[in-house]
């Protein structure tokens, strides 16, 4: 499978900042071709994916603005620059060919992504979670999952606010994706269920945008469980990985005030697969 994905973001700054940006593919997910972004050591650590093409340019005033890279957890590759005030724009794009294996198991991940999060308050909705799915395991507890909060939720674009976590999505009964994603967590956590999110690039989405996914771990692999059934599981990029959307967004800044002034993604696969919620599927 071959994919292409990109991303064009302009944003005002009323002041010096940091930027912090995760909008790369993960490199646990791809090895880089010599010469990309992120290139060095990758291919020790990747499966048969392969980045074949990688560009970031990111410019203020006409000019091209320093970028420093960082590697977090699971290959989430991160761009960090200083800006001043004005606008901002951020160019990326990257095509990769073929699949990646499953992802790996960590034990210490196994213990993370049981605890309740800022925004998967698993705590508080493990009552919920054991009334409604107490006693199913594996491949069907995740299409149930699945399944119950797709049908409780109506996606509804700006919806939501940006600090509102599970418990809150449940009440409201809408959200986005990161929302979906985040009540789907809760509710596996709440079964001691290892759950964590993904921020993605999600070819076949529609309307096109950044996309987050559910990843979890059942029978001893990590399985992705994506609620809204927006987009096929197999065609998925992963960008970011962590507790929830604290530790995937596509931007944090620090210093002056931010302001998305305008954005577009886009994501294509020369394949389109047909998804079915009651089968597993890993990213790759």
């Amino acid at each position: 499978m071959k994919r292409t994905a990109s991303a064009r973001l302009e944003f005002d700054v009323d002041g010096p900042a940091e930027f912090v940006l995760s909008i790369a593919v993960s490199r646990d997910h791809a090895a880089a071709a010599p010469g990309t972004p992120g290139a060095t050591g990758a291919a020790d650590r990747a499966g048969t994916a392969r980045i074949t093409e990688e560009a970031l340019a990111v410019t203020q005033h006409g000019s091209p603005l320093e970028v420093r890279e960082l590697h977090d957890h699971h290959g989430t590759l991160l761009h960090l620059c200083d800006v001043g005030a004005g606008r901002v724009t951020v160019d990326y794009r990257v095509v990769v060919d073929g699949r990646l294996d499953e992802p790996g198991v960590d034990e210490l991940d196994l213990v993370r992504y049981r605890r309740p999060s800022r925004y998967c308050e698993s705590d508080t909705l493990s009552p919920t979670a054991r009334a409604e799915f107490g006693g199913l395991e594996g491949r069907e507890l995740l299409a149930a999952v699945a399944t119950w909060v797709g049908s409780h939720l109506a996606y509804v674009p700006g919806a939501s606010a940006p600090t509102d976590g599970a418990v809150q999505t449940l009440l409201d009964r809408q959200g986005v994706c990161r929302d979906y994603a985040h009540l789907v967590i809760a509710l596996l956590r709440g079964l001691d269920v290892p759950a964590r999110l993904v921020s993605v690039y999600a070819p076949g989405l529609s309307p096109m945008d950044f996309h987050a996914v559910a990843e979890a771990y059942v029978d001893g692999a990590w399985h992705v469980v994506d609620a809204t059934g927006l987009a096929p599981r197999q065609t998925l990029l992963r960008i970011a990985t962590g507790r929830d959307a604290s530790d995937t967004a596509f931007l944090s800044s620090h210093g002056g005030r931010v302001t998305v002034a305008g954005m577009q993604v886009g994501a294509v696969a020369d394949v389109l697969p047909r998804d079915d919620v009651s089968t597993f599927v890993s990213l790759g």
